[in-house]
């Protein structure tokens, strides 16, 4: 007798138990009985239509009767009750052995198996819905292919311009032609450059970038994800902070309102490293130190590139390559950096804006909850590049990554939640400086009143990221509990002009934006009196400085120049690497 499909472990108990409670019927027992005596005897058995409950009939032969009882003579005989066991007297032989269908009242049992195989069968086909079907495509992680794209025309054109070179082979200075026949931004040129094999070779064949740029084509559908296919390292989809250097230093050279630089080329990677982590400030929301394709979309940081062609002025683009800024940035770090190791210790930040910020604020700071470098937490040192997150995000205190960078030195759990206790915390220094101002504190709990009327929490009690980022006042919060020179400058300001001040929140310039504009307008005057006083008193320049003038023929030191203190810094001593760690 053929051994029966196997069956699914729960489906299998199911037909067991049918088939026990049709064996264990008295009439079933009674109807086998009398089939059982007609085997013996050798006659036929005759089915009627009402002897079963199916009301099928089932005929034997005699062949069938005779194996049947060959089959009984060799067998023991087992209880009725034992399913799919060994064969009992009670059950029929099949007709020949490759038979899979039984006779007798047993093909019923086995007539189960085979529907409940068929089931099984039908289970495993992949079911396939029209629903399905007419869902069109909506996740294009590299950019929505463009329906009529000519490759081969843009290719055409590349060639062409191509054929203009010597062999067919651009350098560096060609790729400008290169980048527009491409359809690119001008300052694509040096990762187009790049990527094509040029910065091994020192030039770049018009079959390598040919196969390079048919290739970014046909997998890159938008801007975002071929800049991020040119600038990444072989097999990642995003950017780290070192693919931007050759990208930028190119931008340094050839920029024409950078051209000041070339006269300062030590100061390029103070310069480099400023934009870099200002763009990854405002790109890279994730907090990952990896931009992908999906963050260079949501930002603005493409079309700046683009403006870079078109607009001579760098200090124009305040949001990521503005030199003003950069000299700022640099300016304050000087200051607080006494031993200029291009690294400071909590005791220099915290002569920052004249010791305003809280003792407790600065130890969080260094407890490497918003650096990347390990040093911080591990020898109490911040970089320069910690340094320029930490400038904009105090100046400015309106933005998401700012309000981001305060909400997780002021998290001390980091569960998500700044609790009643850690506001607590840190507004404990803010009154023991009032005080030592002869000034008297707010008590702590009409404070919390104040600050929970403020945001408006979604859960009482607990103040969420989300909630501060939708009360929009956020940095009056923040300067409340750990800065105050900003607490007492909100104090004094007119209720009403801090409503007016978010009804205008976007149209104007941001906090940041007037900060180092006033900044920069002291630090040219402060640089304009010391050179009338090395004027008055005949002191030489510095080195730098008499360099610049005499090159530029300018008998004052010229409006960008470098910052006379910066000449003494000893620039052998400065690894850039170390500000990407």
């Amino acid at each position: 007798m053929p051994s029966p499909q196997v069956l699914q472990p729960v489906l299998k108990m199911k037909v067991d138990e049918l088939f026990l409670n049709w064996l264990s019927d008295p009439t079933t027992q009674s109807i086998l009985k009398n089939y059982l005596d007609l085997i013996k005897s050798g006659q036929p058995i005759e089915l009627g239509t009402g002897d079963v409950p199916d009301k099928r009939s089932l005929s034997f032969n005699e062949n069938n009767n005779v194996a049947s009882q060959k089959n009984l003579a060799e067998k023991r005989p087992a209880p009725l009750s034992t399913p799919f066991g060994t064969p009992s007297t009670s059950t029929l032989p099949s007709r020949s052995s490759s038979n899979t269908r039984m006779t007798g009242p047993s093909g019923r049992v086995l007539r189960r198996s085979l529907s409940t195989k068929k089931a099984q069968v039908r289970t495993e086909e992949p079911v396939t819905t029209a629903l399905s079907e007419s869902i069109p495509k909506f996740y294009f992680p590299q950019g929505r292919p463009q329906a009529n794209l000519n490759i081969d025309g843009l290719i055409s054109k590349i060639e062409k311009i191509f054929s203009q070179f010597p062999n067919e082979r651009a350098t560096i200075e060609d790729m400008g032609q290169v980048a527009k026949a491409c359809e690119c931004p001008l300052y694509w040129k040096v990762p187009l450059f790049c990527s094509a094999g040029g910065d091994r070779t020192g030039f770049v064949s018009v079959h390598k970038f040919v196969a390079m740029w048919r290739k970014t084509l046909l997998t890159c559908h938008d801007d975002a994800s071929k800049f991020v296919h040119l600038l990444a390292k072989p097999g990642c989809n995003y950017l780290e902070q070192d693919d931007f250097i050759p990208f930028l230093q190119d931008v340094v050279n050839s920029h024409p309102g950078l051209a000041f630089l070339k006269e300062a080329p030590d100061f390029h990677s103070r310069y480099i490293t400023t934009v870099i982590q200002r763009v990854f400030y405002n790109v890279n929301r994730s907090w990952t130190g990896k931009i992908t394709c999906s963050e260079l979309r949501k930002s603005n940081f493409l079309q700046n590139v683009a403006l870079l062609e078109q607009e001579e002025d760098v200090n124009q683009l305040t949001e990521f390559f503005s030199y003003e800024h950069f000299y700022v940035i640099y300016c304050k770090f000087w200051e607080l950096d006494t031993d200029h190791d291009l690294y400071i210790d909590q005791k220099d930040l915290a002569g920052h804006n004249d010791q305003a910020i809280s003792q407790k604020m600065i130890e969080r700071i260094f407890s490497g909850t918003v650096t990347r470098d390990r040093r911080v937490y591990k020898e109490g040192r911040l970089s320069y590049a910690d340094f320029v997150w930490f400038l904009i995000s105090e100046e400015d205190k309106k933005t998401d990554t700012s309000i981001e960078y305060w909400f997780r030195c002021m998290d001390l759990d980091g569960d998500g939640v700044l609790s009643m206790y850690e506001l607590e915390y840190f507004y404990e220094e803010q009154c023991q400086k009032l005080e030592a101002m002869a000034i008297e504190p707010l008590p702590f709990e009409d404070c919390l009143c104040q600050m929970l009327d403020l945001v408006k929490p979604e859960v009482e009690g607990k103040i969420t990221l989300r909630d501060l980022k939708r009360c929009k006042m956020a940095h009056i919060f923040f300067d409340t509990l750990f800065n105050i020179e900003k607490y007492l400058d909100h104090e004094q300001k007119d209720p009403f002009s801090v409503i007016r001040d978010v009804e205008t929140d976007g149209q104007e310039l941001s906090n940041w934006e007037k900060y180092a504009a006033e900044e920069y307008d002291i630090l040219v005057t402060e640089e304009a009196g010391n050179d009338q006083c090395n004027d008055v008193y005949e002191n030489p320049l510095s080195p730098l400085g008499q360099h610049i003038s005499s090159e530029l023929g300018l008998t004052k030191r010229h409006f960008f120049e470098i910052p006379t203190p910066h000449c003494n810094l000893d620039l052998d001593e400065y690894e850039y690497d170390d500000d990407f760690e």
